[in-house]
């Protein structure tokens, strides 16, 4: 299996989420940050995971290009999709929904939610106050959902 995992993160814990992904997964399986690399070449993936961090309900802009420009593609693909951020229950599946083309989520075969953090350091002022309203926290704070990472993972490699 050849497999692509093309992600974009903004302060870091999708890219953590990749690693954690990356070493589950079997087969020769490149790792592409789609903030620094355009014109990929899928033709050499049999498998692509694509996935990003949400922020205020939207994924990293080089996310959506990337699916917007290579979605014909895309969709002879084995793909799965995964986002990022500290958000529960129905929100996931409708963040999920909301921030990948419609025609890339009907052939996708997973769609996951890893979790996300806070991590006030590396936050821009505006931020860290949206942040404080919505979360009632103002504390760094970790939830990346392993599990969700692992489960990810052993359906690619069943595929």
């Amino acid at each position: 299996m050849n497999a692509l995992i093309a992600y974009s993160s903004k302060y870091g814990c999708t890219k953590k989420c990749v690693d954690l992904l990356h070493k589950e997964l079997n087969g020769n399986v490149e790792i592409i940050n789609l903030q620094t690399s355009k014109n990929i070449d899928l033709s050499k993936y049999d498998k692509i995971i694509i996935g990003g961090s949400i922020y205020m309900g939207m994924i990293q802009k080089e996310v959506k290009e990337f699916c917007n420009n290579n979605l014909e593609i895309l969709k002879g693909k084995q793909t799965g999709l995964f986002i990022c951020g500290m958000q529960e229950g129905e929100s996931i599946t409708t963040e999920i929904n909301e921030n990948f083309p419609k025609e890339l989520l009907e052939t996708s075969l997973i769609k996951e939610h890893f979790g996300g953090e806070f991590t006030f350091s590396k936050m821009k002022f505006f931020e860290k106050m949206i942040v404080k309203m919505i979360s009632k926290t103002s504390s760094d704070k970790s939830n990346i959902l392993k599990d969700n990472i692992n489960n990810f993972a052993l359906k690619m490699n069943s595929i």
